[in-house]
């Protein structure tokens, strides 16, 4: 299960940091990612990172979004500084995890949390 949290309505130049944290059986927890969908748009990828501490971001977030994640609490955080109009969107987790020893990798995506950003 995972449960997202820590979206809101934000002026543009705000921050907002969103967590999504992972429960139940995990045995593993391997990348970790948020993405992003705007109204009439795809969802697309905003930034991941690794069981390593390896990240990745788009483009169009690079230098104001950090992902960072704590190991110890399955969570991961998405930290969203001057933020943009164009950032308005739902955003969603999703975590790699494996349930238990005797289990394949699974992608489990969180419910989505709104971002409101007004200009």
């Amino acid at each position: 299960q995972l449960q997202a949290s820590g979206g809101g309505l934000v002026q543009a130049g705000g921050s907002l940091r969103l967590s999504c944290a992972a429960s139940g059986s995990i045995f593993g927890l391997h990348v970790m990612a948020w993405y992003r969908q705007a109204p009439g748009k795809s969802r697309e990828a905003v930034a991941d990172i690794t069981s390593y501490g390896t990240t990745n971001y788009a483009d169009s977030v690079k230098g104001r979004f950090t992902i960072s994640r704590d190991n110890a609490k399955n969570t991961v955080y998405l930290q969203m500084n001057s933020l943009k109009p164009e950032d308005t969107a739902v955003y969603y987790c999703k975590v790699r995890l494996r349930p238990s020893s005797s289990d394949p990798w699974y992608d489990y995506w969180g419910r989505g949390t709104q971002v409101t950003v007004s200009s």
